[in-house]
């Protein structure tokens, strides 16, 4: 027979547990109106994901189950409802589902595979649960799974599920973006799926939660694998499917010592659906730079709002990548909540200055000059009698961005915006950045954008309109930090495109120099970025938190000392 299944994407705030509480009651209610027998929530959908060491705090656990017992007989009592939250047994916590129907908790269960690479620490804060729930409701049985324990269709997990023969495999997840992300994920369940010959249901978390986007994507597939509804990428959604399960008792003889838990639930699923409720669709998925876009969009609206933030402020410098982060910030928060700042120098050139203002007109934005020759020169006459007989250098370079990096705090402090920083993954990763400078602020939101995907989001971004909203000659003028006379990146740096290939391979992929070079890249090149990569571990340390969206960003995804004597040895004859 079919059942209905009703996947609640939803978007919880971490620590919200009162409105997250809600939100779950709500969705549910409504997806048991539009006939669904069964209403799955993602991965600790009650505390938010990641919750990190809040997990750590007794009290903080005893609140979480404290809703969850509140919430049992606010839930739709004929639907079988599963809710992702932390759980306490004894003196260990759990990453668990819960499993509600009739007004009651039925049974939990607990996250086995917990990871704990890149930006996962599971490890540090849960412990594993020991073996597979099935809940045989009625006639169908039903298999739980809780994000990475569908990721292996070769371990226990999953062959331990396969021996009981189940009709439908849910799983509740919180898994973050990252470019690609979406083929690795659809690829893997399908695999599991077909391991287990059984219906998949995968109900995914969405929304922004400090340097990690959660794309949503939630999908059911039938039993080959065939996908039957997929749900909207970056978006909260309620989507429906229908799934074939066992109408005939289904006997399995257990294994002894157990190796899985059967839970018996008198549960009869309704076939009947409401004719108002929408039928099953499989959402188109984005093109890549659409969705790297929403990424950012989704992570710069959470962190804006969930932490409060009325209003947001750019240091518009008439470069490109400032001029990307004030149009995505137009286009997640609007006009009215973006402010934009430019402070010229000495340095700054009539073109740049134009651009900045251009671009503040075409985005309607609040636009304010404030100019720091002035400012600069002060600092320098105050500062000649401790450094008289030095020649000029990166010093009095700094001291610009410092100062510039003073306005835009104050004017942060005094009118609560949030500070964008306009720092790209390039410059970051090379120190090609000032610290307490242009790294000042309170959100980075390009911090894993490489200076060649900046160039590719604004040039689509420049053509979903009836005209360009980014000046065309920001794009095409050589980049600067125009901290002197006739500055160019490319005094410092090499190509952008050169070394944003150097850098995936150096950070993302963890390749050696040596076998960077194999690939075809100047040695010296190569031991260049390397080094410069190694040496300013100590700036991005102190920077903004930002946006994941690549396979391993700065930060919580990759983390090396700041205190580094280690140099790799070449071993290529050719690179000595």
């Amino acid at each position: 027979m079919k059942i209905v299944i009703a996947l609640a994407q939803i978007n919880p705030t971490v620590g919200a547990l009162r409105k997250n509480a809600d939100r779950i009651v709500d969705r549910a209610r409504t997806a048991a109106k539009e006939g669904a027998s069964v209403v799955v929530f993602p991965e600790l959908a009650l505390s938010g994901y990641p919750p990190e060491d809040l997990v750590l705090k007794k009290h903080f656990l005893e609140d979480c189950w404290h809703e969850l017992e509140g919430m049992a007989d606010q839930l739709p009592p004929e639907s079988l409802i599963m809710v992702g939250a932390p759980q306490m047994v004894d003196t260990q916590v759990y990453n668990a589902a819960v499993i509600y129907h009739a007004g009651r908790m039925v049974t939990t269960y607990q996250k086995m595979i917990l990871p704990n690479y890149g930006v996962f620490d599971e490890k540090r804060v849960f412990a594993p649960g020991k073996m597979p729930l099935i809940l045989q409701a009625g006639t169908a049985r039903i298999a739980i799974h809780i994000c990475e324990d569908s990721w292996y269709p070769d371990e226990d997990t999953v062959l331990l599920l396969k021996e009981s023969r189940i009709d439908l495999l849910v799983n509740l997840s919180a898994s973050p973006y990252h470019r690609g992300k979406r083929v690795l994920r659809e690829t893997t369940l399908r695999k599991t799926g077909e391991q287990l010959h059984s219906a998949f249901a995968y109900c995914n978390i969405v929304g922004g939660q400090d340097e990690l986007v959660f794309d949503g994507g939630s999908l059911v597939m039938d039993q080959t694998g065939t996908l039957l509804a997929r749900a909207r990428q970056f978006e909260e959604d309620l989507l429906f499917a229908e799934v074939t399960v066992s109408d005939i008792p289904t006997v399995v003889d257990e294994p002894s010592p157990p190796s899985r838990r059967t839970v018996h639930i008198p549960f009869h699923p309704s076939v009947r659906r409401s004719e108002r409720a929408p039928r099953s669709s499989v959402t188109p998925l984005l093109d890549d730079q659409t969705e790297v876009y929403e990424a950012l969009k989704t992570g710069l609206r959470d962190y804006t709002e969930k932490n409060g933030f009325k209003k947001t402020v750019v240091a518009l410098s008439g470069g490109i990548d400032s001029a990307l982060v004030a149009v995505l910030a137009v286009d997640t928060l609007g006009a009215d909540r973006v402010a934009g700042i430019t402070m010229p120098s000495q340095y700054t050139s009539t073109e740049t200055l134009t651009d900045a203002e251009l671009l503040a007109q075409n985005l309607g934005i609040e636009f304010h000059t404030i100019p720091i020759r002035a400012i600069h020169g002060t600092f320098l006459t105050e500062l000649l009698p401790f450094w008289e007989g030095w020649p000029p250098d990166i010093t009095e370079e700094n001291l610009q961005a410092r100062i510039r990096g003073n306005i835009i705090m104050a004017l942060s402090n005094k009118f609560g915006w949030l500070v964008l920083t306009t720092g790209n993954k390039s410059e970051l990763a090379t120190g090609y950045c000032t610290l307490y400078g242009d790294m000042v602020g309170g959100f980075s939101l390009m911090k894993d954008v490489p200076k060649t995907l900046v160039y590719e989001l604004s040039e689509w971004r420049n053509r979903q309109g009836p005209s360009p909203v980014i000046p065309l000659s920001t794009i095409e003028r050589p980049p600067t930090a125009e901290l002197r006379p006739d500055q160019k990146d490319t005094d410092s740096l090499p190509p952008y495109a050169v070394l944003d290939a150097i850098i995936e391979r150096y950070v993302e992929q963890d390749q050696g120099v040596d076998r960077i070079v194999a690939e075809g890249f100047d040695p010296d090149t190569v031991r260049q970025v390397s080094r410069l990569i190694d040496l300013s571990e100590y700036k991005r340390r102190q920077g903004a938190p930002g946006i994941k969206i690549t396979p391993k960003a700065f930060g919580r995804d990759r983390r090396m000392p700041i205190t580094n004597a280690y140099r790799e040895r070449v071993r290529g004859a050719d690179l000595t």
